[in-house]
């Protein structure tokens, strides 16, 4: 079958595309390789993916991804596809245990933050971003990678060292989620291999495992025909290729390969319910699968316009569902149905909601019944058409941005190719197959597909998750879920009918607007306007993205200006505006009216100011604009809708007390500050009994009825001759009434001494740790930059010494801060989870590094691996919107003047050994700390 050629498009697309469009479409024909993406295969079988790609400048992105998971296990080796991992780090032919982490600091890669790997089911992915400034940085870079491949060395002693790291991340994860999930995967997985096979393993094989057990799942799955190579980013494909070759030609795969079988996933024989319940759940779910089947990759093109039918009736169920969610009495608090990914070649549709009040019954009738009215009555074409026009927005933002995507981005792509043979024809030709495929799918067709894919009462899986009941409370029994869903789908649907909405925000822009003074700083290339009623805008035209505006303002005053009585109205404002909508459109109305758009905007009422932010194409612009007038003009007030967003804040806080990390958490916050009403700790269902309608609504009108005082900055793909004047039309006839635009010092202040709290909770034999040093400072950026070296310092130790040394924690590390407002205060937070019995020797080894540095400063060489990573960087933030919104957004707040960003480099060079050594003495007060420590419960600790 052939398709007419594309239809014309206008504007840079229709530029971008016109040599495109003489091409014919024929459905039968495979899907293409994208042709700026080099992939090949050693005669080993090892594949390479290869792309020039110049962002981030300067850098490579590094992969090493193997075709072998925890599902690939013996009975004895348990953990040890993720344990593998571990030791790709712990010593290799070219480098001895902890070498590896070293060197790589020093040329400006961060452990976890840019060095990392994950172990899944089926595969293992190393990641590796490499700084390209020198030759020798990518040469080294592809050593650390064939080291990865065949090179790990398995010595006993480095296995024994790292059992306690691997053993401290499994205590990670311990909590309600990993009891709940032992229990459900078996039934979820229909008894597969996959719910045997957990990536992180059995604790018993953990501890007692032989080196032989791993040794041998290296030798028989790290081989070339399972392992692929991915190179992205500044480097030229030529010199990659003889790189790939040079050090993975010589990889040999073993004489007698074990075959690399995939698990599967049995077909479910009848219809079932399970109801898991733990006391510390944090809420409750009910959840629908119905019959598993093949995943089907798209492999030609006809392939591909059904799973773009598929993503246009998925987007438009997930819409009815949401709007589920706007009635005064919500079935649920968020729900949804799709089909969707189970493991690797296998999907099934299910349905899926978070409990509110009303508990199962509402919900499970709301699911049934949505995906039943879909299946019989289908949609309408009102809602074909607005996610025809989202979906093809999404895919000419994509192309528009194909130059200035993040190499990270293409090499995940890749991986999916190679793990799960993704098809990757590239977005030049996805953009052609939208244009051409999009307009040719008709409502019918959508819904004979939506007919034939939702299930009609099919044998299906029905789960019930929660926390266990209070007193006089119950949960389901399995025979009251299935009733619930029998009786669900025996219920009457009938058509859904469709509002009829305005097809734009506003008729037209404001007039009256003007611009009275424009300077500009070359320096940084940032435009200052001054506007006719006085509000204040920064503009910084980029071309760092192709497609992308993002607006931000503020303004001090924020929650400071209302007295204690009213903080819950004043906290919870913005957010029980944004729950209402603007004019007479309700939030889902808003969506409707701006399909095809990509634009957002949300007000903000923080403890110190309040403003806004949002982000728009460059052609949505205006409607980014008009939203921002809309909230100073015609905020809507809705009872009902009110009501929906108290109601489902108070389902989410009902159970969130029985957690162990919210109670340490709101522990640590009235350690610090006492009972302070302004303690903003973990919700309580009655915090929201002191919400009320007209009150935040008021208060919102009262910050946010004028503009007075407000300063707005835009950064991104726009032309100033073409903003300025819908900034003069929407920004200059905001209205300006005289408000307060300072904030008010309420007198919140941390407690002084020494403070120390011990709190037991959680049935797992788990703790955390938090210490956190705060005090008075006369504020300065050079001292802000100074510790914040100090604390990236001190995490370089907990790595050295907490984890690689002693073995008794997984993560954690301090966090630093400094601030000028309300006062000059700084706070160095230190969080450390161990276990219960380690607390006092990781607090004791934590203090001795704390005394190291204050008495003799930090090395030279570590010193110079943060400063080094940090301009590393800040190099690639020079070239991202967001980081100059930042930067630019703290200017105005900090009254300093813009062009600071440029000196950056400069001030971290500036800082020395010295100075971080005195910043160590003087913000690390031994005799002034909030020290706060989670135990399991009482009885589950042995006595210290």
């Amino acid at each position: 079958m052939k398709l007419s050629k594309l239809r014309l498009i206008s504007g840079a697309v229709l530029l971008a595309c016109a040599c495109m469009a003489q091409a014919e479409i024929r459905l039968s024909d495979p899907l293409p390789l994208a042709p700026e993406v080099t992939v090949g295969k050693l005669p080993n079988g090892l594949t390479y993916y290869i792309k020039k790609n110049a962002r981030p400048a300067q850098k490579v992105e590094l992969r090493l991804v193997v075709k072998a998971g925890s599902i690939l296990e013996d009975d004895d080796q348990q953990g040890l596809a993720h344990f593998t991992e571990h030791m790709a780090f712990n010593g290799s032919t070219h480098f001895k245990r902890n070498e590896l982490i070293s060197y790589l600091q020093s040329i400006g890669v961060k452990f976890g933050a840019d060095l990392n790997a994950y172990t899944s089911f089926d595969e293992t992915v190393y990641v590796l971003p490499i700084p390209t400034n020198k030759k020798e940085n990518l040469e080294k870079g592809f050593l650390v990678l064939e080291d990865w491949a065949h090179g790990l060395k398995f010595n006993p002693a480095d296995i024994n060292s790292e059992r306690g790291i691997v053993l401290e991340e499994a205590r990670l994860g311990k909590g309600a989620s990993d009891r709940m999930n032992k229990v459900l995967y078996p039934k979820l997985l229909n008894g597969s291999r996959y719910a045997e096979r957990m990536p992180i393993g059995k604790e018993s094989v953990l501890k007692t495992f032989k080196p032989e057990a791993i040794k041998r799942f290296y030798k028989d799955w790290y081989r070339p025909d399972l392992m692929a190579v991915m190179v992205v980013g500044d480097v030229e494909p030529k010199q990659a290729e003889k790189l790939i070759r040079q050090h993975f030609g010589k990889l040999k795969n073993p004489a007698k390969p074990r075959p690399r079988l995939y698990a599967e996933v049995p077909q479910r024989s009848q219809t079932e319910a399970l109801v898991i319940t733990d006391k510390e759940a944090p809420d409750d779910s009910v959840f629908i699968r119905y019959p598993i089947r093949a995943a089907q990759e798209p492999v030609t093109i006809a392939d591909y316009r059904r799973q773009m039918i598929e993503n246009l009736y998925g987007q438009m169920l997930s819409a009815r569902m949401q709007e589920l969610t706007q009635q005064a009495n919500p079935p649920f608090i968020q729900g949804g149905s799709s089909m969707g990914k189970l493991v690797r070649g296998y999907e099934s549709f299910s349905a899926y909601a978070l409990l509110g009040k009303g508990g199962v019954q509402p919900a499970v009738d709301a699911l049934v019944q949505e995906d039943e009215r879909a299946r019989r009555f289908g949609f309408s074409q009102d809602e074909l058409d607005r996610a025809r026009k989202d979906m093809l927005r999404n895919y000419e933002r994509a192309y528009s941005e194909r130059d200035k995507s993040d190499s990270a981005g293409f090499v995940a792509e890749y991986s999916r190719n190679f793990l799960e043979q993704e098809a990757i024809p590239g977005i030049a030709n996805e953009l052609l197959y939208a244009q051409e495929l999009l307009p040719q799918v008709t409502l019918q067709e959508i819904n004979e597909t939506v007919a034939k894919v939702i299930p009609d009462q099919q044998k299906k899986l029905v789960v019930f998750m929660g926390a266990e009941p209070k007193p006089g409370a119950s949960v389901p029994t399995q025979q009251q879920l299935l009733d619930a869903v029998a009786k669900a789908e025996q219920q009457k649907v009938e058509p859904r009918t469709e509002k009829v909405l305005a097809s734009k925000l506003m008729d037209g822009p404001p007039a009256g607007g003007s611009i009275v003074s424009e300077k500009l700083n070359s320096a940084i290339g940032v435009t200052e306007l001054t506007l006719g009623n006085g509000v204040r805008v920064l503009l910084k035209p980029t071309d760092f993205k192709n497609d992308q505006v993002l607006m931000g303002s503020t303004r001090f005053g924020g929650q400071s200006l209302f007295g204690d009585a009213d903080i819950y109205n004043a906290r919870y404002a913005s957010a029980v505006v944004g729950s209402m909508g603007l004019k007479d459109l309700a939030p889902l109305d808003l969506q409707k009216v701006l399909a095809g758009k990509t634009v957002n905007v949300g007000a903000s009422l923080g403890e110190l100011s309040e403003g806004f932010g949002g982000s728009a194409s460059s052609a949505d612009v205006e409607a980014m604009l008009q939203l921002v007038y809309l909230y100073f003009n015609d905020v809507r007030k809705d009872a009902g809708l009110y009501q929906s967003f108290i109601g489902k804040q108070q389902d989410l806080a009902k159970n969130s007390m029985a957690q162990p990390e919210a109670v340490f958490y709101d522990a640590i916050q009235h350690a610090m500050f006492g009972d302070n009403p302004r303690v903003d700790g973990v919700p309580r269902v009655a915090d929201f009994d002191k919400v009320g309608l007209d009150r935040s609504l008021d208060i919102f009108r009262q910050r946010f009825s004028s503009a007075r005082g407000m300063t707005f900055i835009f950064a991104g793909s726009f032309e100033l001759d073409k903003i300025k004047p819908l900034i003069a039309s929407y920004l200059g006839t905001l209205p300006v009434g005289d408000v307060p635009h300072a904030y008010r010092d309420v007198g919140m202040r941390p407690v002084t001494g020494v403070v120390k709290k011990d709190i037991y909770m959680g049935s797992e034999p788990k703790s955390t740790i938090s210490i956190t040093f705060n005090g008075d400072v006369a504020y300065s950026d050079e001292q802000k930059l100074t510790l914040q070296a100090l604390g990236e310092v001190l995490n370089l130790k907990v790595i050295e010494v907490l984890r690689e040394k002693m073995s008794m924690i997984y993560g954690g590390g301090f966090e630093t801060s400094m601030g000028q407002h309300p006062y000059g205060h700084y706070s160095v937070a230190l969080n450390l989870p161990t276990g219960p019995e380690n607390v006092d020797k990781v607090i004791a080894a934590a203090f001795a590094e704390i005394n190291k540095m204050k008495t003799d400063g930090p090395s030279a060489a570590d010193l110079e691996k943060v400063k080094l990573n940090w301009i590393t960087r800040q190099q690639k933030s020079l070239r991202e919107n967001r980081y100059w919104m930042s930067q630019l957004m703290g200017s105005v707040t900090q009254g300093r003047d813009p062009a600071h960003i440029l000196r950056y480099e400069q001030r971290v060079r500036a800082i020395t050994p010295q100075a971080v050594k005195l910043a160590a003495q003087r913000y690390l007060d031994m005799h002034n700390y909030v020290q706060v420590v989670l135990y399991p419960e009482r009885k589950n600790v042995a006595a210290k």
